[in-house]
């Protein structure tokens, strides 16, 4: 497929490269952005770990969970913004720069206060020590909102479904090791070793960064968005049919996400040890990995809208059945189905984006989306999370409960977490299916084939 004006517009000078130099540096670009992510939520998680072992305190490390998911919706509208208005090799760059300073800042303050004081949850110095960290850490999402335009920037057209592949690849590697080296650092090494892992691995991302030369023209001045623009972010949306049921679309599909994020684990517990559940949840995640691969090597197909649609139905539907039964294997196999249908749809909104979307507007775009998208799952987590507790789960245990859900959940420990399941997922998978009869879906799905023709 020849490249169209659009294309030729957001590779600038990367368009001298032949395709293969363009998709080797795009390879470079992609393993640093998946190290500084390993590397974020290593420590993010080690910080985690060490002080729920230390202090055995449920509600600092719930503080901590949705402190982070809740800035990430807020600042993902400003760092698209940002990665608008600056050329994408840079803005990685100071964002490598900014996490390696609040790390290192991190482990001086670890070295000069006295554990007792920093484990203090009245005290001041754990609450600075963990927003060190915390702004480490959110700094390096920008560099994720960078990489899915550096994904138009670098990648022939006809490539790019696969390139998605490969970042759902790479993501999926980095959410596997994250919580597996977190726990073997924090248990074999203490947090002091933890953090000095982290500082060393981000020096080594940023010297590989540094050696990297990406070729891109400046933002022109009248291109160039505002430092938070919100009317431009809002603006681009708009410009495409049906982008904004697009965005509407993965939130609610990531309102799921928040029910498993509150009663995943909890489920699993149930079924498993606690040693044996860490396991293989490091299994079943290895579906991220697998649909990765798979959308590298065969693509997302011509219409990426519908197989963004049709993964979601499809794993609204096995979320329905998987938990059905207290029957290990069969929670197992629904996880791993689930989670790499979840990838193959990501990897498809993606693409979607990045096809139906101007080059100099996409950083705000997947700016927006991210906030829609992250500020969903902790919501519902939120929400489900005490009404599973203290309303769903009774109920379901009561004689009333087992004579009206007994035929279709059975008995036992689960239950009252199955039918949270069953509902999300039925809810789902009937979104996915109405929205194959929206106008919205079918103006994007034409936008897509005109941008691609």
């Amino acid at each position: 497929m020849s490249e169209t004006g659009d294309d030729r517009a957001a590779h600038g000078p990367a368009a001298s490269l032949d395709d293969a130099k363009r998709m080797r540096l795009f390879g470079h670009v992609l393993v640093n952005v998946g190290v500084a992510n390993l590397t974020a939520g290593f420590l993010w998680f080690a910080l985690t770990f060490w002080i729920y072992l230390e202090t055995r305190s449920v509600l600092v490390t719930g503080i901590l969970g949705g402190s982070y998911l809740a800035l990430i919706a807020v600042v993902s509208m400003l760092f698209g913004s940002l990665v608008d208005r600056h050329r994408k090799h840079a803005v990685m760059s100071v964002s490598s720069a900014i996490t390696l300073v609040a790390f290192a800042a991190a482990g001086s303050l670890f070295l000069a206060i006295p554990e007792g004081q920093l484990l203090d949850t009245g005290s001041p110095w754990l609450w600075g020590f963990v927003g060190i960290i915390l702004l480490g850490v959110l700094v390096e999402h920008l560099r994720s909102i960078a990489l899915s335009t550096t994904v138009t920037l670098l990648v022939p057209e006809g490539r790019r479904s696969r390139a998605n592949g490969l970042v759902g690849m790479v993501q999926g590697v980095a959410f596997i090791a994250t919580s597996v080296l977190s726990g073997l650092a924090v248990g074999l090494l203490g947090m002091g070793w933890s953090l000095a892992i982290a500082v060393a691995a981000t020096v080594l991302g940023s010297i590989h960064l540094c050696l990297l030369r990406v070729p891109e023209s400046a933002p022109a001045p009248a291109t160039r968005a505002p430092l938070l623009d919100v009317a431009g972010s809002i603006a681009a949306v708009r410009a495409v049919p049906g982008l904004f049921a697009l965005i509407l679309f993965s939130t609610v599909n990531n309102a799921v996400n928040g029910v498993y994020l509150a009663l995943m684990d909890p489920y699993g517990l149930t079924l498993f040890s606690v040693e044996a559940w860490g396991v293989i949840f490091g299994i079943v995640s290895t579906g991220t990995i697998v649909a990765g691969l798979l959308v590298a090597r065969f693509g997302l197909g011509r219409r990426p809208v519908r197989t963004l649609v049709l993964a979601v139905a499809l794993a609204g539907a096995i979320g329905i059945f998987f938990t059905l039964r207290d029957w290990p294997l069969l929670y197992i196999a629904g996880n791993w189905l689930i989670m790499a249908f979840v990838t193959v749809a990501e990897a498809a909104e993606q693409s979607t984006i990045q096809r139906v979307v101007p080059f100099s507007h996409q950083g705000r775009v997947f700016g927006i989306a991210f906030t829609f998208e992250a500020a969903a799952a902790p919501l519902v987590s939120f929400l489900i999370a005490p009404l599973a507790e203290f309303a769903i789960i009774p109920w379901v245990a009561s004689p009333a409960g087992q004579d009206a859900t007994g035929w279709l959940l059975g008995d036992g420990a689960g239950r009252g977490i199955a039918l949270c399941f069953v509902v999300a997922n039925l809810l789902a998978t009937i979104v996915a299916l109405l929205a194959f009869r929206t106008r919205a879906y079918r103006r994007l799905s034409a936008s897509a084939a005109e941008a691609e023709a």
